[in-house]
């Protein structure tokens, strides 16, 4: 499966911004999709997982309250809604698909799209 994200782009501390992952290839409702990010000189980390029937999430702790992931199965898209970023929220957000039922709770990923650069100004 391919994947593409977009919706990435530059806001104000306590902005929203919108993330959207196409995938293309596959047969989207058969993998877990995941939102994972990274900062300058800082390792990859997991924001936001989607069980693939969309019934089961799983967040950091940094995302819980303020982000929400979603998914589409129709239009082959997933989802990530940021509400009250913060500085700290910068980096290039990258989604991700998993064959494995168990990858939304392992937050292991097969396929991987380019990232969306997402910059909050303070």
């Amino acid at each position: 499966v391919q994947l593409q994200a977009s919706g990435g782009g530059l806001v104000q501390e306590g902005g929203s911004l919108r993330l959207s992952c196409a995938a293309s290839g596959g047969t989207f409702s058969s993998y877990d999709m995941g939102w994972f990010r990274q900062a300058p000189g800082k390792e990859r980390e997991f924001v936001a997982s989607i069980r693939r029937s969309g019934g089961y999430t799983k967040y950091s702790e940094s995302a819980k309250g303020r982000f929400t992931i979603s998914r589409d199965n129709a239009k082959n898209m997933v989802y990530l809604q940021m509400n009250s970023l913060n500085p700290e929220d910068t980096a290039v957000y990258y989604c991700a698909g998993g064959r494995d039922a168990t990858s939304w709770f392992s937050k292991i990923f097969d396929y991987w799209g380019k990232g969306t650069q997402v910059t909050v100004s303070s």
